[in-house]
């Protein structure tokens, strides 16, 4: 059964086509990849599909339900997560306290409560804490659970990320360039985690240059070019694709 179902998408900004009519499908429990050159469209894309952006046309399914232009938190409820190409971690708060966060949507917004620090407060938020840490172990950064995000290095906070990401329950993670700034060691350990996150069942859409993981992890891949669709297909049909291999080295290769 088919999770997500983009239909002729298109955004404009002003004279600028950053997405022209683009249509796929994306199956439950699949890595779905989406590469391109630099200024492909692949990031516009994902704000599209994440709810930052409203689109100029087309339509967006998600779970048989229209979300095109929903807010993300409305898409988060509906069990869509993502993180972004650039690190959006609260520097001023600890590891955990930031996976935390990632689970407001399904605690409790009693405000009485809160302000009377109830027991039953304080059960659900030592239950997030313990939820928190297990994330934290999941992703690989277990040993940070009381460290401040302050003192984590470059890697691991991005795994931080995707911890929180994965703190709202999702049924779809979309990834920004996980691996982007990350070293050989932390790039593997970043996809076997991308492989544990699809083992887990929660479907994973990944934007990312490092075509070794993406080949590695990935059961199809959309190819975007000058915001259109060029190709898509398994990893050997997309690596063989003549378009492909013109638009990433060249019509001369």
């Amino acid at each position: 059964m088919s999770q997500l179902i983009v239909k002729g998408l298109s955004k404009h900004f002003g004279g600028v086509k950053a997405v022209q009519d683009v249509s796929f499908t994306i199956q439950g429990g699949t890595v779905h990849s989406v590469i391109g050159p630099n200024g492909a469209g692949k990031t516009t894309l994902f704000n599209l599909i994440t709810g930052i952006y409203t689109p100029s046309s087309g339509s967006i399914d998600f779970e048989g339900v229209p979300v095109g232009g929903q807010a993300p938190a409305a898409l988060a409820r509906l069990g869509m997560s993502r993180t972004f190409q650039n690190l959006q971690v609260c520097m001023n708060m600890s590891a955990i306290e930031n996976v935390m966060v990632g689970a407001h949507l399904r605690l409790s917004q009693n405000l009485l409560a809160s302000l009377l620090h109830l027991p039953g407060l304080r059960r659900a938020d030592r239950a997030c804490r313990e939820e928190a840490a297990e994330l934290m172990a999941f992703v690989g950064v277990g040993a940070y659970c009381d460290a401040h995000a302050s003192e984590m290095s470059y890697g691991a906070l991005k795994r931080l990320e995707i911890a929180r990401a994965l703190a709202a329950k999702p049924k779809m993670i979309l990834l920004d360039e996980p691996a982007a700034g990350l070293n050989d060691t932390e790039t593997h350990e970043i996809e076997a985690l991308i492989r544990r996150i699809a083992d887990s069942g929660v479907t994973v859409v990944l934007v990312e240059h490092d075509m070794k993981l993406v080949m590695n992890l990935s059961d199809h891949i959309l190819v975007l070019d000058y915001g259109k669709k060029l190709a898509e297909g398994t990893a050997a049909e997309v690596r063989a694709n003549p378009d492909v291999i013109a638009a990433y080295l060249g019509a001369s290769a």
